[in-house]
């Protein structure tokens, strides 16, 4: 098979049959091999209902309902899980990512080699003060910290090699940064097109203001899971070992001074309290590095997810 589609949605029962109607037309004038893989997020709509109606005109089509509402992460997970095609394009279910993007986004892939390709909508559609700035902002935090010269990190169209999705987890929010998760993963090699943002055409947006702080968090987490996620203690233990010597290093002063005066008050000089706050913060953090470390080597199943359906899956 040649490409999978995965798409995450969640209450665009209006716009799937327009959007699998538009996707097909598109494979069919390119003679691609193709599967659409549809996650329902938890819909409240007509989503799924409507997933299963088209599945009957488009046998190509696939879905994997969520119990319940688990995020654009997690849906994007479960996709990639069963996604089969050489070449894995996402796109968002709201009609504005365009799949006619689709054949040159797989030519860069097979044919310039690219492990991943990030669509950039250079012209946007969307507020100017909830999205668009805030959009400018994490994305050059994004490229600062991650030295991966992408102008729109959080675009819902992207190609990727096969080996690329299968050898990542998307958990929390971090879709944003699946470059970024694609480049600490040994895939060195991501390129970007400029894309069409057309306008929403049904429903709203999905998305609010609390996605900015999560997006910053959730890049902070990214920066430290790639250097210490398998090594917890290297970052624990070298901050706790230097607040424990500082503290060390001021007491042994302070034992000092009162050697030198045993008239000398421990207890009214600030110094003492630094250094003990200090010894003991530093402990803190040692132990904070052994409990990360045991968490780490003993945690399984951690982005499983409650599946209501599955469908056109063999198992």
């Amino acid at each position: 098979m040649q490409i999978s589609v995965v798409i995450p949605l969640f209450n665009e029962a209006e716009s799937l049959p327009e959007l699998m109607q538009w996707i097909d037309r598109v494979m069919q004038t390119h003679n691609y091999s193709y599967e659409v893989i549809m996650v329902d997020d938890g819909s409240k709509d007509n989503s799924w209902n409507t997933i299963q109606t088209l599945r009957a005109s488009y046998p190509s089509l696939k879905g994997i309902k969520f119990q319940r509402n688990y995020g654009k992460s997690a849906a994007l997970n479960e996709g990639f899980k069963m996604a089969q095609g050489d070449i894995v394009v996402t796109m968002d279910a709201d009609l504005q990512d365009s799949p006619d993007e689709i054949p040159e986004f797989y030519d860069m892939i097979t044919k310039e080699g690219y492990h991943l390709v990030s669509g950039w909508k250079k012209k946007r559609y969307d507020n100017t003060f909830t999205k668009n700035i805030p959009s400018k902002i994490y994305n050059a935090v994004a490229r600062r910290s991650s030295g991966i010269v992408l102008h729109d990190f959080n675009c819902g169209i992207k190609a990727y090699q096969l080996k690329v999705i299968k050898s990542i987890e998307v958990f929390g929010e971090m879709h944003r940064y699946i470059p970024i998760l694609a480049k600490w993963a040994g895939f060195s090699k991501i390129g970007e097109k400029v894309v069409v943002h057309q306008a929403r055409k049904y429903g709203t947006t999905k998305f609010g203001w609390e996605r900015f702080v999560n997006g910053f968090l959730d890049l902070m987490t990214i920066q430290f899971l790639s250097k210490f996620g398998k090594k917890p203690m290297q970052f624990f233990g070298l901050i706790g070992s230097l607040f424990f010597l500082i503290g060390l290093i001021s007491f042994g002063n302070i034992v000092f001074d009162k050697f030198m005066n045993p008239d000398f008050s421990v207890t009214n000089k600030p110094a003492f309290y630094i250094a003990l706050v200090s010894m003991i913060i530093g402990v803190q953090l040692f132990l904070a590095g052994f409990i990360a470390e045991l968490v780490n080597r003993s945690a399984v199943d951690r982005n499983t997810y409650l599946i209501e359906d599955k469908l056109g899956f063999n198992s």
